[in-house]
């Protein structure tokens, strides 16, 4: 396809604007019901898929973007480091984050941005401020590096805890967060904000953290969205914290992608109830 031809493609008014999430492994993702149901409520002639890509397919799955013109690609697990060096251009707060989530078409350029940590951060926010927080984010890889980014520009202290200690030590250094850790620590690190950026969980009966070191009155936040209520989630209410869905991290790192591409606020709340019906 010529440059002019994925230039028409792309552009407005130019027929059905084409979206999609890449992940692996695919399984079941409400992206797709959220986003058509929101282009639907904004009039827009546009159409959002998934599709299932392998690490090693991630290159020409991008080519395969950029040639077909997609309005907007999101990144999803695995694929949110990898994704950089496969764009034209790296916004500053995916730069700065060392991950993407979202590759959007400005004119002939695929540019990588991510607004999970904005998703993450608007989530908590539901509960209260998180400015002076002491906050503990388990896991190392792009989810947490976003959400530390996220809370770190709120104004909380972050404690990164992962399984290796290694990548924990890296993401602090990069970001600037207090100290790193393994998830076994975290009896011992005060918090009143808690974050599972890991993929324990994810379809499983399982939580990365005994339930023992989950505290009263806490805010704890789980990335992982399926089930709605994941054994953390049970666990930290069971404890008297503050649980809140991973439902409402992708609900609002979405809402900020389609605005992206399209301009136009994003129906939130919509968006909401398009992903419970999934």
């Amino acid at each position: 396809m010529t440059t002019q031809a994925r230039q028409t493609a792309a552009g407005p008014g130019s027929g059905t604007q084409l979206c999609a999430v890449v992940l692996h492994p695919a399984g079941h993702t409400r992206s797709p019901a959220m986003h058509n149901a929101a282009f639907r409520a904004l009039g827009l002639d546009a159409v959002y898929l998934a599709f299932d890509v392998p690490p090693e397919d991630l290159p020409d799955a991008v080519g395969g973007a950029r040639a077909l013109g997609l309005r907007q690609l999101a990144i999803s697990i695995p694929h949110k480091e990898a994704v950089l060096p496969l764009v034209d251009e790296v916004d500053e707060t995916a730069r700065a984050i060392g991950a993407a989530n979202t590759v959007t078409r400005v004119g002939d350029r695929l540019v990588a941005a991510n607004t999970d940590w904005l998703g993450a951060v608007r989530a908590l926010e539901r509960e209260g401020p998180l400015d002076g927080c002491e906050a503990v984010v388990l896991g190392a890889g792009g989810t947490a590096r976003a959400v530390t980014f996220g809370l770190l520009r709120r104004g909380a202290r972050v404690t990164v805890l992962n399984r290796t200690l290694e990548r924990a030590r890296e993401l602090v250094a990069a970001l600037g967060a207090e100290r790193a850790g393994t998830l076994d620590e975290l009896g011992g690190v005060a918090h009143d904000v808690l974050v599972n950026a890991t993929r324990v969980g994810l379809r499983e009966d399982a939580s990365p953290v005994a339930a023992r070191h989950l505290r009263e009155g806490s805010r704890v936040l789980d990335a992982v969205y399926d089930p709605a209520e994941t054994r953390l989630l049970r666990e930290a209410r069971a404890a008297g914290a503050r649980p809140i869905g991973g439902k409402w991290m992708l609900v609002e790192q979405a809402a900020e992608q389609l605005q992206l591409w399209s301009g136009k606020p994003a129906p939130v709340e919509l968006m909401a109830e398009a992903f419970d019906r999934g």
